[in-house]
């Protein structure tokens, strides 16, 4: 019992220095910008959105708590070797990072600069008896083992992994983008982020808190001072287009390649741990594996045929509002409207007319994702969306399309169209206009 409320007491006082990290509330910050980007794209392209700013932050913080501790109860079982400096200059470089390109807001990189610089620091000659400033940053790039941190890093990626295949199509928003042939086409931007909170065992100077096992990273624990939970705030996360696969399987795919991303560090982190200078090769891969991920995906989507775009089986649906009658039918991203009370429908013109026979009931005629047709109908009323919830594939009347190029961070704090073009007059409404 002794045993129990002295972890209690530790682990309350650890909550409190948490609530009180501002690099923790900079993480959700950052993540309400991403989820405001994308409901203002939605509302522009779609004159709709089709998620909630406060619904989307308070999932992904509930997440990232959960994701969060079952990291911190990992790791307690091979303990972190890090100092708080080292927590500190860990999101420095973070930050730095993601203003370089948003996407390397990933302890990933951060850890594989970490590594790099450790590496580094170890071949000069007397860093250890540096002063000042140059003093503190030794003692923070020597204060991280690397075994230790690429095994927290290959946990997070098996946990965000995890979350992928669990929240799906939520992590989806739909687009008009420009296709390598210069037709409008529909498209999906995968994008998920999470805040972690994670509470690391750790040998500090001064912690009274005595382990009643030896963590495996952390040496002979009876020797040191004692330990206490080190307050680590992190985010984990990944971001993607996709023009040529449906959203769900595209993220199964990405979930894929994160989770062997995550073994494959966590093996690396193993061999590090018993031959020190693998950690040359471990820091460089943490950063080239994930960049061979995006690079991957891209290609992959160069080589494909745009999935969503019109064609003989009618109008393609590209997404379906929350709440709609479209899902209350029972419709899904992919399929096609073939026909609308027995018309057939090939442009929007085509499917207001149809629907306009029946002011009060329509049937639908739909090519399924397996290629064969499926009935539904559904009641009329005035207050519905005037599509019945779909939002279709673009045509040659689209208005816009987003330039696909990596954005600053600054312009995720303004409200202006990034990177929106209008495809009439082939202005750029991301300089200026809205």
């Amino acid at each position: 019992m002794d045993i129990i409320r002295e972890f209690t007491e530790h682990l309350l006082r650890a909550l409190g220095r948490m609530a009180l990290n501002p690099f923790y509330y900079i993480g959700i910050a950052f993540i309400a910008l991403q989820y405001r980007r994308q409901i203002i794209l939605e509302r522009k392209f779609f004159s709709s959105r089709l998620h909630s700013l406060p619904r989307e932050v308070l999932r992904t913080m509930g997440w990232g708590l959960l994701a969060g501790l079952v990291a911190s109860l990992l790791m307690a079982s091979t303990g972190m070797k890090m100092v708080p400096q080292t927590v500190l200059l860990l999101w420095v470089i973070t930050l730095a990072l993601m203003f370089l390109r948003v996407r390397f807001l990933c302890l990933a990189y951060a850890a594989g600069v970490l590594g790099i610089l450790r590496m580094i620091v170890i071949h000069i000659p007397s860093y250890d008896k540096a002063t000042g400033l140059l003093g503190w940053l030794s003692d923070a790039v020597m204060g991280a083992d690397l075994p230790s941190l690429f095994t927290l890093v290959a946990v997070l990626h098996l946990l965000e992994g995890t979350l992928i295949l669990i929240q799906g199509q939520r992590l989806a928003s739909p687009l008009f983008v420009e296709s390598k042939r210069g037709r409008i086409v529909g498209a999906y931007h995968l994008q998920g982020f999470w805040p972690v909170p994670l509470f690391l065992l750790a040998p500090l100077s001064g912690g009274t808190l005595k382990p009643v096992w030896e963590p495996l990273f952390s040496g002979n624990w009876q020797v040191l001072s004692g330990w206490d939970f080190l307050v680590f705030p992190a985010v984990i996360g990944f971001s993607q287009m996709t023009i040529s696969v449906l959203p769900k399987a595209k993220l199964r795919q990405g979930a894929g390649l994160i989770l062997i991303y995550g073994t494959v560090l966590l093996v690396g982190s193993v061999v590090t741990f018993y031959w020190s200078p693998f950690g040359w090769g471990l820091s460089v891969c943490s950063i080239l594996l994930l960049e061979a991920i995006v690079w991957y995906g891209a290609r992959a989507e160069r080589h494909r045929t745009p999935l969503f775009i019109n064609g003989k089986n009618g109008l393609k649906i590209f997404a379906i509002l929350p709440g709609s009658a479209a899902e209350a039918i029972g419709l899904v991203v992919g399929e096609s409207l073939y026909k609308v009370n027995g018309e057939r429908v090939q442009t929007n013109e085509e499917l207001h007319l149809a629907l306009r026979l029946n002011s009060a009931f329509c049937k639908l005629e739909v090519i399924n994702l397996e290629g064969e047709s499926k009935f539904a109908s559904h009641a009329l009323f005035e207050d519905q969306h005037h599509q019945l919830g779909m939002v279709l594939s673009p045509d040659e009347k689209t208005l816009f399309y987003l330039e696909e190029r990596p954005f600053p961070f600054s312009s995720y704090v303004r409200r202006k169209w990034m990177g929106v073009i209008h495809s009439k007059r082939g202005a750029d409404l991301g300089s200026g206009g809205r």
